[in-house]
């Protein structure tokens, strides 16, 4: 491993903890992050939450000493830094040439048509299937606007995000409130004076979500983007509709041009053209043209390149021919147009072999793509963080949110080809090193919630698998991370843990879990304001640890069972809380 480029254990928070993980202990009540219990307070609306990963979380009225003060705004490096740390991790070595410049530069009249847009107050929303740029656009878009409104510019992600978690996000972008997560009321008094332009990527949801967040902002401009798929914006929004098509010819050229760095020869010119009707322009197939084109190049120039030790390109078959002479160039033909319309398995089969593992442990967990870190102790190659770079310089992966996955058709394509084979195998020992990560004690609460989709991705490929163990080691991954997530106030992901560990409890027989798990979901409908759920999910869980004679379970199910009872005379009827605002 480069120990130029490899991130060190404190920039994925682990501090003087070992490289690789020791074998978790899966079976015994200790296992995970049970060994060494972190105990979280943290105060979400009228409540004390006492995040206890060991025997369930503890709510209770937030005594007077205990409530927090008021949040206080972020100053610029606070949020420079909260912004970087958002971001997925840069490769390792130098930036690769993708010609996305080129891509820019057809974008122009976009971009100046946007900035106007949103200095006006206008919302936008920019709908372009995958692999059209919409994220370059967006940065380019930023960039420009960076001084327009008072907050500046705010990035955010809509990637498994719904209204509720996008505006808890905003409330965090820009207030300092540490462990403390306002009531809705309170939430939605803060972010209505928030006056700045959000660029918010990814957006999954349209119609009279997208109507709820905008009304809630209104000193807000936004800059939205999402595909064709997601449900367009009500007729009373007032958004501004721009459609990203392709690149034209010419652009498409240049881009390729700029990204092998040379000119085009005829027969790549006419190639080019044919793959530019073919993919409508989208820039993302000119990103794995250019790189099916590096690789070419380099194989006509080093022919020993073939095998070099490190399995850039897999060595070709013993022949008989001679060797191409001295200031020869070997043969290479170019792809044909099938091979370029859906170039991920020929790409692939020229990287290295701690790239192609990352890439049958993505397509094992549905797309996600474990953080470069993670990468040598689950492919057992010391090297294997260097092929971030690798995978992104070819365009099979693509940034979202803060980590990255596969891009647009890599899924199908690379499964098709064979690499889904073993998948659940994958999972599993993706689960376990979680398991292990995510409950050391140097790993803060936050690293584990950048962490939330390749963990949530793994519990849920184990929870539907039939083989032994693996609903097991789901149920010890949500219950090592969901502890975290809660403590982190990534709710939305603390939800989907517990549901995942539920259900594998519940298929793996392990019924003090299961009871652990609806104990869990009812201080979380509880937080929410969601109190006929709150009530079902401890009452479960109460039934559950009788039947196993847990009193100091049951005990603690009874007390937030009272606070339910209590909120609701307090309140005159169950409420629907957070869930029903989604």
């Amino acid at each position: 491993m480069d120990p130029n480029t490899h991130r060190g254990p404190e920039e994925h928070g682990e501090q003087d903890g070992p490289a690789e993980p020791p074998a978790p202990a899966f079976g015994g009540p200790q296992g995970g992050s049970r060994g060494t219990a972190r105990v979280v307070r943290l105060v979400s609306g009228p409540y004390l939450v006492t995040v206890n990963p060991v025997d369930g979380s503890e709510i209770e009225p937030c005594p007077p000493g205990e409530v927090p003060a008021a949040p206080g705004r972020l100053d610029q490096e606070e949020r420079a830094a909260a912004a970087r740390a958002a971001a997925p991790p840069p490769p390792p070595g130098p930036p690769a040439s993708t010609g996305q410049q080129a891509v820019l530069e057809e974008r122009t009249e976009d971009t100046e048509r946007l900035v106007r847009l949103l200095s006006r107050g206008r919302s936008v929303r920019v709908t372009g299937p995958s692999g059209s740029g919409r994220t370059r656009l967006l940065d380019a878009v930023a960039d420009a606007c960076a001084d327009l409104a008072p907050d500046g510019v705010i990035r955010l992600s809509g990637y498994h995000r719904n209204v509720t978690d996008l505006l808890y996000a905003l409330f965090a972008a820009v207030h300092r409130a540490p462990q403390h997560r306002p009531d809705r009321a309170e939430m939605l008094r803060m972010v209505a004076g928030i006056g700045g332009i959000v660029v918010l990527d990814d957006l999954e949801f349209g119609g009279a979500a997208l109507d709820e967040l905008l009304a809630a902002t209104p000193e807000c401009a936004f800059l939205l983007a999402a595909t064709p798929d997601v449900a367009a914006p009500s007729a009373g929004s007032h958004v501004e509709e721009v459609f990203l098509g392709g690149l034209g010819r010419g652009g498409c050229v240049r881009m390729l041009e700029r990204a092998v760095d040379r000119p085009l020869t005829d027969d790549e010119e006419a190639w080019a053209a044919d793959l530019w009707f073919e993919s409508e322009g989208l820039p993302l197939r000119f990103v794995q043209a250019a790189a099916l084109l590096r690789q070419r190049d380099r194989m006509r120039a080093e022919p020993g390149a073939l095998d070099d030790g490190y399995g850039l390109f897999p060595a070709e078959a013993d022949t008989d021919e001679p060797a191409a002479g001295a200031g020869e160039h070997p043969e290479v033909p170019l792809p044909s147009l099938g091979e370029a319309a859906a170039p991920a398995p020929l790409l692939a089969s020229r990287l290295s072999e701690a790239a192609r593992e990352t890439l049958r442990i993505a397509v094992a967990l549905g797309g996600e793509l474990p953080h470069q870190a993670h990468l040598p102790a689950l492919t057992e190659d010391t090297r294997a963080d260097a092929a971030l770079g690798e995978l992104l310089a070819c365009g099979l992966i693509t940034p979202v949110a803060g980590h990255y996955r596969l891009a647009a058709t890599v899924q199908d394509q690379l499964a098709a080809d064979g690499y889904a084979e073993g998948a659940a195998a994958r999972a599993h020992t993706v689960a376990q090193h979680y398991a292990w990560w995510a409950g050391h004690p140097s790993v803060t609460p936050e690293r584990a919630a950048a962490e939330s989709d390749v963990a949530l991705a793994a519990m849920g490929v184990l929870t539907g698998s039939r083989e032994g163990g693996h609903t097991s080691a789901a149920v010890l991954l949500a219950r090592t991370a969901a502890p975290a997530f809660a403590a982190a106030l990534h709710w939305s992901a603390w939800e989907r843990s517990l549901r995942h560990g539920q259900e594998a409890a519940r298929l793996a027989g392990e019924v003090a879990e299961e009871a652990y798990f609806h104990h869990e979901l009812g201080v979380l409908a509880l937080c929410t304001g969601n109190l006929d759920k709150a009530r079902a999910e401890l009452e479960a869980s109460i039934g559950l640890r009788g039947v196993l004679s847990d009193r100091n379970g049951a005990v603690a199910g009874r007390r937030a069972l009272a606070l339910v009872t209590d909120s609701s005379r307090a309140g005159g009827g169950g409420g629907g809380g957070e869930e029903n605002k989604d």
